[in-house]
Formats: C-alpha cells, sequence, structure tokens
C-alpha cells in the first residue's frame, strides 16, 4: 500500500465533535469516518485493523471446533416472538423497518433466536450435536448513548458464536474451553495482562454471565478485582451472596473501571423449549438444544486498545494487528532514492513483511509525524544519505534509537521479528 494512494489524510487537529480518545486518534490518523454518533465508516488503514483482529480471533474459533457462518441481519418476527425477546419492553435497542406489504422486520442485535431457528434443519439426533457456529457481522443497536467513540457503536462489528449441545454437561465443557480461547485471543492482543473473566448480570440474555473486562478510564463499566485469585466482580451483581459463592471477600477487592471487550451466556435449555428446537436422545426421548452464546466485540476492541495503545504522537499499535509492520519513508526523488526505496518495498511485501510506502514528495517531518501518529511499530528511511552509505535508518515505534543497516540487515531483521510473532501466536 503506497500512501500517495490513500484516499484518506491525516490532521494535526482533534475532531472538535470528539470527546473519547480513541475516536479522535483513530480519525486523525485516517482510519475511521463518522458518519454520526455511534455510527462509523472504516478506511482501508481502518479496515486493516479490523481484519487482523478477526483474523486472531477465527483462528482461536476454529482451534475449539467453531465453523464460520453467517446469518442475515434482517429478521423476522417469528423466531423472536416465540421467546418474548421481539416485545421492546423486554429488549430496548432493536432498530426495525417493515418490507413494502407492511412486514415487520428487525436489524438484528443478536443471533440466538435465529441460530436455533435454522438448526432445527440440521439437528434431529444426539448424533449431531455438539455444534459450535460462529460469525463475524455488523449488529445493530439503537442504543440511548453512543458517546464512547468506536468503543460504543449503534453500528459495529461483533464475533457471536453459539453452541448447541445435549445437556449441561457436554456444555460446561465447551463453556471453559472458550473461557481459555478468549484469554488466548487477548493476549494475542496484546491486553490479556489487563483483561479480567468478571462476573456480571446477563441484562436481555440471562439471568448470569461471564464478561471479558479489560482495564481501560475510558471504559463504561465498574468492576472490582481480585488480583490475586485472577477474577472480577462487576458492580451490579456485587452483594454478599454472590461473594460468598466465589469465596471472596469484599475488603480484597479492588474498584476499577473497564471496558467489556467479550462475553459469554448460558441460555441452557430454556430458548430451544420456547422454540422447541428438539433431538431424539439415546434412550428415544425428545428433548431440547441446550444453547450457549459467546461474543466478542471486534470493532469494540480496535477503540479499547486505541485508547491504550497511544501516546503524545498517536497511536502505536501491536504488530498483529497494525495496518502495516513498516512505514517505509523515501525522502527525495533521486532515481537512486526511488530505485533503492522501491526494491526494500518489493523485497519486505515478497517476504510477507507488510509495508506503508510513504513516496508523496513531501517534506521529512511530515512522513515522520504521521508514521507516528497512525501507529506503525517500524520506520525506515531511504534517503539520498543513507542510500550513499549503504546503510538505511530503522526505528521502532517504542524505542528512541535509530539503527543504520543495510537493506539486506532490515529485511532480515523484519522477517525475522514477523516470522517470530507469527510463531508465538501460533503457540
Amino acid at each position: 500500500m503506497k500512501v500517495s494512494q490513500l484516499f484518506t489524510k491525516t490532521s494535526k487537529t482533534a475532531p472538535s465533535d470528539e470527546t473519547a480518545k480513541n475516536a479522535q486518534l483513530l480519525i486523525q490518523a485516517g482510519f475511521i469516518y463518522k458518519v454520526m454518533a455511534g455510527v462509523y465508516a472504516y478506511t482501508p488503514l481502518g479496515l486493516r485493523v479490523v481484519e487482523n483482529i478477526k483474523q486472531i480471533v477465527r483462528e482461536e474459533m476454529n482451534a475449539i471446533g467453531g465453523q464460520e457462518l453467517i446469518m442475515t441481519n434482517l429478521q423476522p418476527e417469528g423466531p423472536w416472538a416465540m421467546t418474548t425477546r421481539w416485545d421492546e419492553k423486554v429488549v430496548d435497542v432493536w432498530f426495525k423497518t417493515k418490507l413494502q406489504d407492511g412486514t415487520e422486520l428487525g436489524l438484528a442485535w443478536s443471533h440466538e433466536e435465529a441460530i436455533l431457528d435454522m438448526m432445527r434443519q440440521y439437528v434431529a439426533s444426539y448424533k449431531d450435536l455438539p455444534m459450535y457456529v460462529y460469525q463475524f457481522q455488523t449488529k445493530l443497536r439503537n442504543e440511548l448513548r453512543a458517546k464512547s467513540g468506536i468503543m460504543r457503536g449503534r453500528e459495529f462489528v461483533m464475533k457471536d458464536m453459539y453452541s448447541l449441545s445435549t445437556d449441561a454437561e457436554q456444555h460446561e465443557k465447551f463453556y471453559q474451553v472458550s473461557i481459555e480461547a478468549y484469554k488466548r485471543v487477548f493476549e494475542r492482543l496484546g491486553i490479556g495482562d489487563i483483561t479480567y473473566v468478571t462476573f456480571a448480570s446477563g441484562g436481555a440474555f440471562t439471568k448470569f454471565s461471564h464478561e471479558f473486562q479489560t482495564i481501560c478510564e475510558a471504559g463504561e463499566d465498574i468492576i472490582y478485582l481480585h488480583r490475586g485469585k485472577n477474577i472480577a466482580v462487576n458492580e451490579e451483581v456485587l452483594d454478599d451472596e454472590n461473594l460468598k459463592n466465589l469465596g471472596i471477600k469484599r475488603e480484597e477487592l479492588e474498584e476499577v473501571k473497564s471496558a467489556e471487550v467479550g462475553n459469554i451466556f448460558n441460555f441452557g435449555t430454556e430458548k430451544a423449549e420456547q422454540m422447541n428446537v428438539m433431538f431424539t436422545n439415546q434412550d428415544g426421548s425428545q428433548q431440547a438444544v441446550f444453547l450457549g452464546s459467546y461474543g466478542i466485540g471486534v470493532t469494540r476492541l480496535m477503540g479499547v486498545i486505541a485508547e491504550l495503545a497511544s501516546d503524545d504522537k498517536g497511536l502505536v499499535w501491536p504488530e498483529n494487528i497494525a495496518p502495516a509492520k513498516v512505514y517505509l519513508a523515501r525522502l527525495g526523488d533521486e532515481a537512486d532514492v526511488i530505485t533503492a526505496a522501491d526494491e526494500l518495498y518489493r523485497d519486505l511485501e515478497k517476504q510477507g513483511v507488510t509495508v506503508l510506502y510513504d513516496d508523496r514528495d513531501t517534506r521529512a517531518g511530515q512522513k515522520f509525524a504521521d508514521a507516528d501518529l497512525m501507529g506503525i511499530p517500524y520506520r525506515v528511511v531511504v534517503s539520498a544519505k543513507t542510500v550513499a552509505s549503504g546503510k538505511h535508518e530503522l526505528k521502532a515505534r517504542t524505542s528512541q534509537e535509530t539503527q543504520m543497516l543495510s537493506s539486506r540487515d532490515i529485511l532480515d531483521q523484519l522477517v525475522t521479528s514477523t516470522v517470530e510473532n507469527s510463531t508465538s501466536n501460533d503457540q
């Protein structure tokens, strides 16, 4: 990707209508475009970050047996009415519309009922279970407030997975496997050490749930941490009974602000019973499917990481989700400079190192400022001076040191780093 071909431009000033740091930085750096409160478009740079996050999540969901699909956003009333969740007094975030014949439709805010309605066509026997399916989809929720940038949107990308099991025991095994998979996701995203499995209310989903809360001052939740046991309790369920069940005391807890980045729900057989989604058990009896639901907010994660991984110069993306690993700044338009920069660009890309190549005819300060604002992990400078010396500048975004290395050494170092990062992600 060449900067000269990007239609987006960076900005020195934060947008006046945004108070959230994540939105300010992402708009300034050209990653998102604000359409209205809680609704953002993702530019080529922003989409790369979203896709990189999705890929990490996808790999971990596939590793535990998930099958990827995609459901429809348009939802008919029928399945949702069977569980009462079509009623806006039960679920108050519906966006609804109508077909031209007057038939009312909902715009999906979740997909439990839709999944069960579809799976009744494929689940007939205990031999068909368990089944795990997931999707990445744009969800639409008519949130009352949307003031935290992409951390709370009315339109957002979510990974939602659903497990269909024969009974509570089979479900619980996968539930625990999912918790560990989620921990790996957040570890790979660089927030594992500040993300806690949190006991919480199920809201419109179920009575209780587990959330994954990341410590973040810009978050909208208050949780109480027990660092020794590595668990947390959402303030909405902080009472003596729950604390006793968890084996912890109120005075052992630390109050912090946090952002919810994932959640898992145990629905049991209630929804399947309401919708009559049954299977034939080993003894020949009819039994309701046992349902679980597992969500990760993909674009919310992008916002949370932007809040946490930034400094006074701009964003500081972790390598595995950055839109490019290297910002290649070409300084000057002399033929030998262009040739050297073009060759390094091609060689890096051939070796799997993603590059954002700044080939613009603009001053060095602007290029360096843009590289920092965009948060690209490494910056390489090719200029008349470096070409003459046979060595170019390599600098990490998080370091003050600049190395002078040959093109071969730069290539070796960045390729090695890419391979090591990929290997650690696979473990």
